[in-house]
């Protein structure tokens, strides 16, 4: 059984990643923007390792760096780039509240099974986001590549969470994370010398007060704090119960959208919050 204040903390601050681009991603570019993020979380994480003598998941490397590859690079690339590409925020969250059904799929490759009951959750959850983002999804002029990268990040995620549920479902966070955060800001590195200029100056970011604040958010918050919250969800708990709270996202982060930015709540939206609880309700209920 989820442990219930985790999975709280765990959608909460998992809602606050839309909110840390929206105000990080005018002022840098998306592939950036995530090297200074990893790079800030293994400063941060670094020295914590050498002081406290965490142990290293030998004989496991391999394996937490694959599940850092799919969850970070692929997954916040994949969302970042599309959001700068121009594919509006409701679209992004729409494509990426797949992943439940998606992971509930492939639920057999790892062992579990899945119920009717948890069918009918994944199945109302999806409804719901889709109820809440409704109003903001529009196409006029997304560019393909923006589809491309988000169906990118959906696939990314989907299978680092399979994956790292397979093979590597338990380590040290402290010493995995320092390798999941260095492996993808080495996988990312090219992508953001190649199309977006990033150098040792840094010349392509603008260090505003907004960006700096951004920053050290999506660093602490969210590579750290979401992060470990995420992997000790999924080492306690079926991975279709995990990835079941994602479709707990899109309203939270809507009544954040509403509260900081004034955007409108509908009643159409409210009425999908109620929806994807209710369909959450279903799928992580023993």
């Amino acid at each position: 059984m989820i442990i219930r204040p985790m999975p709280l903390f765990f959608v909460v601050l998992w809602s606050t990643g839309f909110i840390a681009a929206k105000y990080g991603l005018p002022y840098a570019p998306p592939m950036s923007f995530l090297i200074l993020r990893c790079l800030g979380a293994v400063l941060i994480l670094l020295p914590v390792v050498l002081l406290t003598g965490a142990a290293w998941p030998r004989g496991r490397i391999r394996h937490v760096a694959v599940a850092g590859l799919l969850l970070q690079a692929g997954y916040l690339g994949g969302v970042w780039g599309a959001i700068k590409l121009g594919m509006p925020a409701g679209l992004s969250a729409l494509i990426v509240g797949m992943q439940p059904i998606l992971t509930a799929i492939a639920a057999p490759l790892i062992g579990e099974k899945v119920r009717p009951r948890q069918w009918l959750g994944l199945g109302l959850g999806l409804c719901g986001v889709g109820l809440v983002v409704a109003a903001k999804i529009h196409l006029n002029g997304l560019a393909p590549a923006a589809i491309a990268l988000c169906v990118l990040a959906l696939l990314s995620i989907t299978a680092g969470t399979m994956y790292q549920k397979r093979f590597c479902p338990t380590f040290d966070l402290r010493t995995g994370t320092v390798i999941q955060y260095a492996t993808s800001a080495l996988a990312l590195l090219p992508f953001a010398v190649l199309l977006e200029g990033f150098g040792p100056r840094m010349e392509n970011i603008q260090w505003t007060p907004q960006f700096l604040g951004a920053l050290l958010w999506a660093i602490l918050a969210l590579s750290i704090g979401a992060i470990f919250l995420l992997f000790r969800l999924i080492s306690r708990n079926d991975a279709t119960r995990v990835t079941s709270l994602l479709y707990l996202t899109p309203p939270t982060t809507a009544l954040m959208a509403w509260l900081m930015f004034g955007e409108k709540l509908s009643m159409l939206g409210l009425a999908g919050m109620v929806v994807a609880v209710l369909g959450v309700a279903f799928v992580v209920k023993k």
